[in-house]
């Protein structure tokens, strides 16, 4: 990419129905592409495999906030009533770990889901509050009832006049280069 290039984030087509940029973006994957993105006012079944996006596991740091929060809940009630503050209430055991279930429970949950949203947060690259692709007007509409698919500048494949032929072949309403 050359010095002059270097404000441009990439290009963006528009597209007006789902299965318009679904062809659009297998067919962009085919061609190499692979540094690119669909912008759709609603989940679209297959978009996501088509983009090759890889599966952020989610579930695995849900499942690892699970075992730290019930550990976590479970070891501070044992050093509460056993080692802390022994306390003999009716002979019942120091350690008595029916009474320790409830809470344990509680923050395993509370541990899943804290878990969860930082990691969606995270593999989702959010918060994002601004994106150059805000910068086109008609991106506003990406909301409501067209698609757009963008190719990023970084992309190996990526030659500006090369990628808008390309995108302007796919049956794109219109195709825009962005700048940052």
């Amino acid at each position: 990419m050359s010095a002059g290039l270097s404000s441009v984030w990439g290009m963006l087509a528009e597209f007006d129905s789902p299965e318009k940029l679904l062809s659009a973006v297998r067919t962009s994957r085919e061609r190499g592409y692979s540094a690119m993105d669909a912008y759709t006012p609603f989940p679209i079944e297959g978009l996501g495999e088509a983009l090759g996006a890889e599966n952020a596991s989610v579930a695995v740091a849900a499942m690892a906030g699970g075992i730290a929060g019930g550990v976590a809940g479970y070891a501070l009630q044992y050093y509460a009533m056993a080692v802390a503050y022994p306390i003999d209430v009716g002979g019942r055991p120091y350690h008595s770990w029916p009474a320790f279930i409830p809470v344990t429970f509680e923050l395993t949950v509370l541990g899943a889901a804290l878990a969860s949203l930082v990691a969606m947060l995270f593999f989702n690259g959010l918060p994002m509050p601004y994106h150059p692709v805000f910068h086109w007007d008609r991106f506003a509409a990406a909301g409501d009832d067209r698609f757009f698919l963008g190719i990023e500048a970084g992309d190996s494949h990526y030659h500006p006049q090369a990628t808008r032929e390309f995108l302007e072949s796919l049956e794109a309403a219109e195709v825009r280069e962005i700048a940052f």
